[in-house]
């Protein structure tokens, strides 16, 4: 009979409450919402498509961003249509199964993001610390091929964590006090021990994060150390311009995650709806600044964007 209960649960929908305690303001933050998403889509498809058709872009650099593109796109896709569907049409439930889907999108991303940030700062190292070997260790096809590594490491190591949170029953409240299913969210309403689970994620999350930044601290540790080294003012500043660039993704990513991370497994006496905010923040505004710094930084991406936006006006 508890099985049979534990599976009734668990079929049924959960509830988004979207932002607790600012309910009333939803039609309000779905305008900033609904804009960073058109500039989300518009921004990483321009960037995609400047890529795609200028030849040459097609270097493992800009595949990396091209890839940084897709995740972003995928990453919004994931969580933002439903937010807005909370905020415009009361839509808030949500299956069971979509719940853990949304899940496994937002972490496993997350997870695809930092490895090809790694890859990226990797990238730069090869091309400034060793220039002339840079065409035969990174060719296209490694390129991709790290690409398709990150993707199956996001994925293996959070279908695991997916495995072990779909097997909790579900019994408590079905009401989720967030605008998407943010794991710890959901943990919560388990009425069964989490521990495992959580010590799992908990490790992960600290393997990835750590291992990841520890290698890209030491990449750009070793090209600051070869720019400086430089006999040029002008190679200096362009290697500099670049690599500044990855840097502020990296940051923004990073420290973005680990705050929107510790503010909801430590409230800090903080409101609820200030960590939900936090949070939205972090998977929200990333993916619409990272093809701004693109275009802003990357001389050759913004060229190409502006000869499309010309030709695009002219027809």
């Amino acid at each position: 009979l508890s099985t049979t209960n534990r599976s009734n649960n668990n079929s049924l929908p959960f509830l988004l409450v979207g932002i607790p305690d600012l309910e009333a303001f939803h039609m309000w933050l779905s305008i900033p919402l609904c804009f960073t998403y058109i500039m989300t889509l518009l921004g990483n498809s321009m960037v995609l498509l400047a890529v795609r058709l200028d030849k040459s872009l097609h270097e493992p650099m800009y595949y990396f961003i091209s890839m940084l593109a897709v995740i972003d796109l995928i990453f919004s896709t994931a969580v933002v249509p439903k937010m807005l569907g909370i905020f415009w049409l009361d839509s808030r439930e949500i299956g069971f199964e979509a719940c853990f889907i949304q899940m496994f999108f937002i972490h496993t991303f997350t997870a695809v993001e930092s490895g090809v940030l790694l890859a990226m700062s990797f990238d730069r190292y090869i091309a400034i610390c060793n220039p002339l070997r840079y065409t035969t260790i990174l060719t296209s096809s490694r390129t991709i091929q790290i690409g398709l590594l990150s993707l199956a490491r996001g994925a293996g190591v959070m279908t695991p964590l997916m495995c072990l949170l779909t097997s909790l029953p579900y019994c408590k409240t079905r009401v989720i006090p967030h605008s998407y299913c943010e794991h710890m969210a959901v943990v919560k309403l388990a009425c069964a021990d989490p521990s495992v689970s959580d010590l799992y994620s908990l490790i992960v999350a600290t393997l990835l994060v750590g291992t990841d930044s520890a290698f890209i601290t030491f990449s750009y540790g070793m090209i600051l150390r070869s720019v400086v080294r430089l006999p040029s003012h002008k190679a200096r500043l362009k290697a500099l311009r670049t690599c500044g660039s990855h840097v502020s993704i990296i940051l923004l990513f990073y420290i973005g995650g680990l705050l929107s991370m510790y503010l909801q497994m430590f409230s800090f006496s903080l409101a609820p709806h200030v960590q939900v905010l936090v949070a939205d923040f972090y998977l929200t505004v990333p993916p619409m600044l990272n093809p701004l710094i693109y275009g802003i930084k990357m001389k050759q991406i913004q060229e190409r964007i502006f000869k499309l936006l010309c030709f695009s006006d002219q027809r």
